[in-house]
C-alpha cells in the first residue's frame, strides 16, 4: 500500500508537471497568447494541483496505521478551521501560480528580474481567479446595538473605518519589508549559491547544536519568576499569533513530500488584563515598558493592532528559552508529590491521560506556582527536551523547536538581525567586540559569528534571544521594543479596551482592576492557597495565602434593570435563533441572530415604542450550503447533502471522508456491494459444495450393491450404472456398507 501511495503521488507530480508544460509550450495553439488568458489557465491548473495535493495528504494520513509522526502531531494540532482552510488554499493557488509565472519566464530566457512583470493589476487578477480576493475585502460590519458594545468574536469591525484590522484569517503585518531570495517567497538561506555579505547562511540545525542546545542537566533555574510565567506566555502567544497548519504536506508545484526529503522543496520549511498589566512589565522591565508601552491614554482609531510578522515568528518566540526540562507535580502542601514523580517534558506532550489518571490539574498547577521557570542564559539557550525530542511519539524522529523557530523566521521572510535593531533604534553591530557587548558573553559571540560571519546575516530570533537582558527584564533591548510596540498597538487599537471609558462605566473598571490571575486559579482548581503574584516563584507556606483572602469581582455592577413602565413586553422565542437585550440612550432594543447554518430573514433590530416593537421579528431560515458553487462546502470527489442548520460530504463506498470532512478518499478495502457479492457467492458455492459431497458420500458409502437394483432367484441382473455388464451378487438383501 506504501509504495503505491508513494507511486501514486510520484505520477500526480509527473503529471502536473506535463501538465504545465503543456499548457505553456503549445498555449498559442489552444487558448491564443493574451495576457489574461495565459494568467487564467495557469491559476486553473494550479487549483487542480494544490487540490491533488490536499487529496493526496489525506489519503496517505488515513492509510497510516502506526503511530503518527512528531510533524503529523504538530499538523493535526494545527488543522484549519471552515474559514482558515479556504483563505490557506486560496493563497496556496496564488503562490502556485505565481510560482508556475516564474518558470515559464524563466523559461523565455533572461530578459531582467523576473518580478518586474508581477504588475499590480496582474497581481490583483490572480488574487481575485485564486480564491484569495474576498479574503481581502473589508467584510460587512453589523450595524446594531450589541456590536457597538461588544466585538465580534473574530475581531473583525473593531475599527469601523479599517474592519479587517485586527481580525482573524488576516495576514500578518510587515513592519519591514520581506526580505525572499526570488523576491516572492524562497526563503534566506534556500538556494545553495546565494550568499549575503560574501557568504552563505549556516542550516538552522547546525545553528541549534552549535550555539542553543545545552543538557537538561546543565539548565539554570531562575530565582524570580515561577514557571506559570512561561506558561502564560505560551498561552498568549497561541491565542494572539496561531498561524494554521498548510493544507498540504504532499507535492505540488513540482515540489517534494516533507515527510520523505531533507531537500530545499516547496512546501518544506508554521489581550487582557492580566497580560497587560501583569505579565508585560515582567518581561520588559519597567524602563522599557514605560517607554515602549506607556500609560494609556484612549483609543486611537489610526492605531493598526494587526499581529506584526516579527512579533509572531520571532520576538515573542523567546519564551521557548525558559521552558523548563521538568514538569513538577507538587502535593497539596507545595512538596514533591510521593505518588507522581517529575516528568522529562517529552513524556507529557500529547498524553492528556495523565491529567485523568495521574492526580488531575491541580498537581501541576502547584508546581507551576511554586516551582521556577528556566533561566534564559546566553549559552544555555533551549534544553534538550525540545531540540531533541519534542513531539515524541513514534520511532519516525522527533522535532527540533530550535530549527522550527529559525526557519519559520526565513520562511516567513524576516530581514536580519541588525535590520531590525535599526527598526527599533538601536546600534547596528559591526563587529565582534560590538556581538560580545550586546550578549555580555563573548564565547557565544564568537560562535554565532562563526557561523553566520557577518552580524548582518544573523537570524533576528537569534540575535534578540541572546541579548542581554534589560534591567528587571527578561528581554533584550531589541525583543523589549518589539513586543512592547506589539502590544501597545494591541492596546491602543482596540476599540473595546477595558480601559475605554466608553466601554464600562467606572463601577464595572474598578471592579475589573481587583481581579487577578490568582482568583482565577482560586475559582477554576481545587487549590485552597495562592500566592497573590503567580508568576513570582513563591516559597510555601509563608509567601501564599488563602484564597478567601483574594479579591474578585462583585458582579452587581453589571446588574440592569428593566425600564420603568415597559409596553412592549418579550417576543416569543425565535426558532433556531434567540435574541438580546440592549439598551441605548432613552429605548429599548432587541437584536436577533441565528443560530449557525441559518439566516436571518427580516430586521437584525426592533425597537420599543410606546406603540409596542416598531417592526415584527425576524425568522431563521436553514442556508442551503450546498447551493454555494463559488465555495463549495464539500470536495469535488464527496456529494453535499443539506441538513437542518449544516450540511453533510458524503461519499461512495469504499471511500471515506478525509480528515477535513469534506473529501473523500480511498478506504483501502472493497466496497460493501463487492463483500455482500463475495459473501452470497460464498454461500452458493458451499451450497453446491455440500449438495455434491452429500450425493458422493451416499453413493460411495453405500458400497457397488447401492448402485444395483436387488436381485431375486439366482441373482442375475442388470446394473443400471456403468456399461451394463452382469455381475453375481451374493445375499438376497442390502446391507449398509456401515454395518459390515
Amino acid at each position: 500500500m506504501g509504495a503505491r501511495a508513494v507511486l501514486g503521488v510520484t505520477l500526480a507530480v509527473a503529471c502536473t508537471g506535463g501538465f504545465f508544460s503543456l499548457l505553456l509550450r503549445h498555449e498559442d495553439l489552444f487558448w491564443g497568447d493574451t495576457e489574461e488568458a495565459r494568467v487564467a489557465r495557469i491559476v486553473e491548473a494550479s487549483k487542480l494541483v494544490v487540490d491533488e495535493a490536499m487529496y493526496h495528504t489525506m489519503r496517505r494520513n488515513l492509510h497510516r496505521r502506526e503511530a503518527p509522526s512528531a510533524s503529523q502531531l504538530l499538523s493535526f494540532s494545527k488543522l484549519p478551521e471552515p474559514t482558515s482552510r479556504a483563505a490557506a488554499r486560496a493563497a496556496e493557488v496564488m503562490e502556485t501560480s505565481i510560482q508556475e509565472m516564474k518558470r515559464a519566464h524563466l523559461r523565455r530566457g533572461p530578459s531582467g528580474p523576473w518580478t518586474d512583470v508581477l504588475s499590480e493589476a496582474l497581481l490583483n487578477t490572480i488574487a481575485n481567479l485564486s480564491g484569495c480576493l474576498p479574503h481581502l475585502l473589508p467584510p460587512q460590519c453589523p450595524d446594531t446595538c450589541l456590536a457597538n458594545k461588544y466585538r465580534l468574536i473574530t475581531g473583525a469591525c473593531t475599527n469601523r473605518d479599517h474592519p479587517r484590522w485586527g481580525a482573524s484569517n488576516t495576514a500578518l503585518a510587515r513592519w519591514l519589508p520581506p526580505a525572499y531570495e526570488d523576491g516572492v517567497s524562497e526563503p534566506r538561506g534556500w538556494n545553495a549559491h546565494f550568499s549575503y555579505n560574501g557568504f552563505p547562511l549556516p542550516p538552522v540545525r547546525e545553528v541549534t547544536r552549535q550555539v542553543i542546545r545545552v543538557s537538561n542537566e546543565a539548565v539554570t533555574e531562575d530565582d524570580q519568576h515561577s514557571d506559570l510565567l512561561t506558561a502564560w506566555g505560551q498561552y498568549i502567544d497561541h491565542d494572539v499569533a496561531f498561524t494554521p497548519q498548510s493544507t498540504s504536506k504532499a507535492a505540488f508545484g513540482g515540489g517534494a513530500d516533507c515527510q520523505l526529503t531533507c531537500e530545499n522543496q516547496s512546501p518544506c520549511f508554521p489581550i487582557q488584563i492580566i497580560t497587560l498589566r501583569d505579565y508585560v512589565p515582567k518581561i520588559l522591565g519597567p524602563e522599557a515598558f514605560e517607554q515602549h508601552v506607556g500609560p494609556y491614554q484612549g483609543y486611537d482609531p489610526a492605531v493598526d493592532p494587526t499581529v506584526s510578522n516579527v512579533f509572531s515568528t520571532a520576538a515573542f518566540r523567546f519564551g521557548h528559552a525558559s521552558v523548563h526540562p521538568l514538569v513538577r507535580r507538587l502535593d497539596a502542601r507545595f512538596q514533591e508529590h510521593p505518588g507522581l514523580p517529575r516528568l522529562p517534558l517529552h513524556d507529557a506532550f500529547f498524553q492528556p491521560w495523565r491529567l485523568l489518571g495521574e492526580g488531575g490539574v491541580d498537581p501541576v498547577m502547584r508546581g507551576l506556582l511554586a516551582r521556577p521557570a528556566k533561566l534564559q542564559v546566553q549559552d544555555q539557550l533551549m534544553n534538550e527536551e525540545l531540540t531533541e525530542r519534542l513531539f515524541v511519539r513514534s520511532d519516525s524522529g522527533t522535532l527540533d523547536l530550535a530549527s522550527i523557530n529559525l526557519q519559520r523566521g526565513r520562511d516567513h521572510g524576516l530581514p536580519g538581525y541588525n535590520e531590525w535593531r535599526k527598526f527599533c533604534g538601536l546600534s547596528t553591530l559591526q563587529t565582534q567586540a560590538d556581538l560580545a557587548a550586546a550578549m555580555a558573553n563573548r564565547s557565544v559571540a564568537d560562535r554565532i559569528l562563526a557561523l553566520y560571519r557577518h552580524p548582518d546575516n544573523i537570524d533576528v530570533w537569534l540575535g534578540g534571544l541572546a541579548e542581554k537582558f534589560l534591567p528587571g527584564a527578561r528581554t533584550g533591548p531589541l525583543f523589549a521594543c518589539i513586543i512592547g510596540k506589539q502590544m501597545k498597538a494591541l492596546r491602543d487599537g482596540d476599540r473595546f479596551w477595558w480601559e475605554n471609558q466608553a466601554v464600562f462605566t467606572e463601577a464595572q473598571r474598578q471592579e475589573l482592576g481587583q481581579h487577578s490571575l490568582a482568583r482565577v486559579i482560586c475559582d477554576n482548581t481545587g487549590l485552597a492557597h495562592v500566592p497573590p503574584d503567580t508568576f513570582r516563584v513563591s516559597r510555601w507556606p509563608q509567601e501564599f495565602e488563602p484564597c478567601d483572602h483574594i479579591p474578585g469581582m462583585n458582579l452587581d455592577a453589571w446588574r440592569e434593570a428593566l425600564p420603568p413602565e415597559d409596553t412592549c413586553g418579550f417576543p416569543s422565542q425565535v426558532e433556531d435563533g434567540g435574541f438580546l437585550l440592549c439598551d441605548e440612550p432613552g429605548k429599548r432594543v432587541l437584536v436577533f441572530s441565528c443560530r449557525h447554518g441559518f439566516r436571518l430573514q427580516g430586521p437584525e433590530q426592533v425597537t420599543c415604542t410606546p406603540k409596542g416593537w416598531d417592526s415584527q421579528p425576524p425568522v431563521c431560515k436553514d442556508v442551503n450550503e450546498c447551493e454555494d458553487e463559488p465555495e463549495p462546502p464539500c470536495h469535488a470527489s464527496a456529494r453535499c447533502r443539506n441538513t437542518k442548520g449544516g450540511f453533510r460530504c458524503e461519499c461512495s463506498d469504499p471511500y471515506v471522508l478525509g480528515e477535513d470532512g469534506r473529501t473523500c478518499v480511498d478506504s483501502g478495502r472493497l466496497p460493501r456491494a463487492s463483500m455482500v457479492s463475495f459473501a452470497l457467492g460464498a454461500v452458493l458455492v458451499c451450497g453446491l459444495a455440500g449438495l455434491t459431497w452429500t450425493v458422493v458420500c451416499r453413493w460411495t458409502h453405500a458400497g457397488p450393491k447401492s448402485a444395483l437394483p436387488t436381485m431375486e432367484g439366482d441373482g442375475a441382473g442388470t446394473s443400471r450404472l456403468g456399461s451394463g455388464k452382469q455381475q453375481g451378487v451374493s445375499g438376497s438383501r442390502h446391507v449398509p456398507a456401515g454395518d459390515v
